[in-house]
């Protein structure tokens, strides 16, 4: 679908599992040379294994300056550069009101989500600003726009990072370099299915909500990654691009969706 993304060098954190590894897969099937980055490198590993040998697993904590620096360097010296960078990394939240909140917690989900993207951004950047060409592509999610109760840390880290891709891809766009984001809606991944089973979320009333009236999957999530990292969207930069049914756009104080 879209061949100038054969053999350009995509790097995705958190790309062994949910919709990291979803958006690898896309990146692949499109001939491009894809490095898993992963907390822990034996999941990264088996997932690039998964995707052919020309791929690579690394293990990165992308809260660790260095260790991010160190990942970068690592893609450009086994692969040959860095054109596409795909911040996906990131760690559940506690669903606790905010008098209940860890601090601790609060810092290392924002340490993760939001400085792990800053940091991750503005070390493959230095290479694509170099090439004069790149694409920055992170996640954000409904819960940057809207305010999910009581999701105070994940939803300030969120916000940030759609803030982030304003203000990078204003900077960069002149010298070659794109900035967007993607705000999932509810996607059918492991951890959301996880949260219905433990009564975290409520299934009927989300899809009441969307007017979708269901959930996404994680290929709606990747096939949005594709666009925007293609030549197709080569004047877009600085946008969150909402992928969610239709849930931000819904706005009447009645069920965006009737359940059959």
């Amino acid at each position: 679908m879209y061949s100038e993304l054969n053999k350009r060098v995509v790097l995705v954190t958190g790309g062994a599992s949910g919709l990291g590894w979803a958006t690898a897969q896309a990146f692949a099937g499109e001939g491009a040379l894809v490095a898993i980055a992963d907390l822990e490198g034996g999941p990264a590993q088996r997932a690039a294994d998964q995707l052919g040998a020309q791929h690579i697993g690394i293990a990165c904590d992308v809260s660790d300056e260095q260790a991010v620096d160190d990942m970068v360097r690592q893609v450009v010296e086994s692969l040959g550069g860095v054109d596409v960078v795909v911040n996906s990394a990131g760690i559940p939240d506690a669903f606790r009101p905010t008098v209940e909140q860890d601090v601790a917690q609060f810092r290392k989900l924002v340490d993760v989500h939001l400085t792990g993207t800053y940091m991750v951004s503005r070390a493959a950047a230095a290479h694509m600003l170099r090439q004069r060409r790149g694409v920055v592509l992170n996640v954000s999610s409904i819960a940057g726009v809207l305010g999910l109760t009581p999701r105070n840390a994940y939803s300030a880290a969120k916000a940030g990072i759609s803030m982030l891709t304003r203000t990078m891809g204003c900077e960069w766009i002149s010298q070659g370099v794109r900035v967007n984001a993607v705000a999932p809606g509810y996607m059918m991944t492991p951890f959301l299915q996880k949260l219905v089973d433990e009564g975290k979320l409520d299934q009927e009333r989300i899809f009441r909500r969307t007017p979708a009236g269901r959930f996404g999957t994680a290929r709606n999530i990747a096939d949005a990654m594709l666009f925007l990292a293609s030549d197709s969207a080569e004047f877009i930069t600085g946008v969150t691009l909402p992928v969610d049914g239709g849930y931000m756009a819904w706005g009447a104080a009645a069920d965006a969706c009737q359940l059959q």
